[in-house]
């Protein structure tokens, strides 16, 4: 299986997003533990949503990283879920944080989908 720059950057950035929904999960299991006023059953289910998360996009990023066809539209799909993310984050959060979701998300949709990718997951 012969390298392609761009498949191989666009599965290390899903694996970067995953080791970020990794962290996420980390510190939503810290607020758990230290608040006094959580509502558990809120806060474990968005907990658990975010470990899901973590590793569904992990194994999204193997499985790309495998050449798998398959993986190429869940892996768009995640970027979807970061533009909307980031653009909820520019209009009511954090803007510097919803701008770096829109860059990631936009660049690793890309590099998913321009066409030496494809040809190496056998598309074209």
């Amino acid at each position: 299986m012969t390298s392609v720059p761009t498949l191989d950057w666009g599965v290390r950035l899903l694996y970067l997003e995953s080791a970020g929904l990794a962290v996420l999960t980390a510190y939503l299991i810290v607020l758990e533990l230290t608040r006094d006023n959580v509502i558990i059953a809120i806060a474990a289910s968005l907990t658990v949503m975010a470990a899901l998360a973590a590793v569904s996009v992990f194994l999204v990023a193997r499985a790309l990283g495998r050449r798998a066809v398959r993986a190429r539209g869940p892996a768009v799909v995640v970027q979807l879920f970061l533009l909307a993310t980031g653009g909820f984050l520019i209009q009511f959060g954090t803007v510097w944080a919803g701008v770096a979701l829109l860059v990631l998300g936009v660049v690793t949709a890309a590099l998913v989908l321009v066409p030496p990718s494809s040809r190496a997951l056998g598309v074209d």
